[in-house]
């Protein structure tokens, strides 16, 4: 009885001990003030240190950036937006797009298999109501299904990292729509990123004005925001509107 126990413990530790280190990891992380170090105008003051640093090692600087990256969106850190902006800064928007899809989609995938091994056949067998309903979207179709939670912001980021754990979405599955719906958004922020490095360059050591940040690459790149935001709510209205008259014929008796 005791050796079942102990058993039964163990398994239970080693069960959430991702999850944990996970939890542990971002407390350490705000106890330790580091988000105050990852801000807009952290990144700024210490511009010019990065940008000889990645000039001089760009390989290094390179994987640099996809580990930090990764850690980031596997633990959690509300930071990603201004690294993706500061990988355009830093990379130019074609490279710093990459290298960010890639660390994103590793992070991603890190933080859904601790869900998925913690906690997914837990919820998956007390499922009801709006959840059951959001796990049949993921039965149905999980590969278009989770495309679309990726390319609409119907959802955090983040939410859409866990949520695919908890109703049994195949690992490849997850890994590709991961790649290809963050493909716009990664690329659009990182020529944002690009556009602000031309505005300073621009300014050069002067005060920085409204006018200033009026350059090509940041015009386009708002554009992109503004296309990224129509999108989504054309996938949202199309599809998910679509798929509430399915679902009411399901459970329509003998539909």
């Amino acid at each position: 009885m005791d050796q079942d126990g102990g058993a039964g413990w163990i398994s239970t530790l080693k069960r959430y001990l991702p999850l944990a280190i996970i939890a542990a990891g971002l407390l350490l992380a705000y106890s330790l003030g580091l988000h105050g170090y990852l801000s807009l105008d952290s990144f700024l003051a210490s511009r010019d240190m990065l940008g000889r640093f990645v000039s001089e090692h760009t390989t290094l600087a390179s994987v640099c950036y996809v580990v930090g990256y990764a850690i980031l969106v596997g633990f959690a850190f509300p930071a990603a937006a201004i690294f993706t902006i500061a990988s355009g800064f830093l990379f130019g928007w074609f490279l710093g797009g990459i290298l960010t899809i890639i660390g994103a989609t590793i992070g991603a995938t890190v933080i859904f298999l601790a869900a998925r091994y913690a906690f997914g056949n837990l919820l998956r067998k007390r499922a009801g109501g709006a959840i059951a309903r959001f796990a049949d979207g993921f039965r149905d179709d999980a590969f278009a299904y989770l495309l679309v939670l990726r390319l609409t912001p119907v959802l955090p980021f983040v939410a859409v990292n866990i949520a695919p754990a908890f109703f049994n979405v195949a690992l490849k599955t997850y890994v590709v729509t991961t790649f290809l719906g963050i493909i716009p958004g990664s690329m659009v922020y990182a020529f944002l990123g690009s556009g602000l490095n031309q505005a300073l360059a621009n300014v050069g050591e002067g005060d920085i004005e409204i006018a200033d940040l009026v350059t090509t690459e940041m015009t386009i790149a708002l554009l992109g925001l503004a296309a990224l935001a129509i999108l989504g709510l054309v996938l949202k209205k199309t599809y998910f509107r679509g798929r509430r008259p399915a679902a009411a014929v399901a459970k329509t008796p003998g539909g």
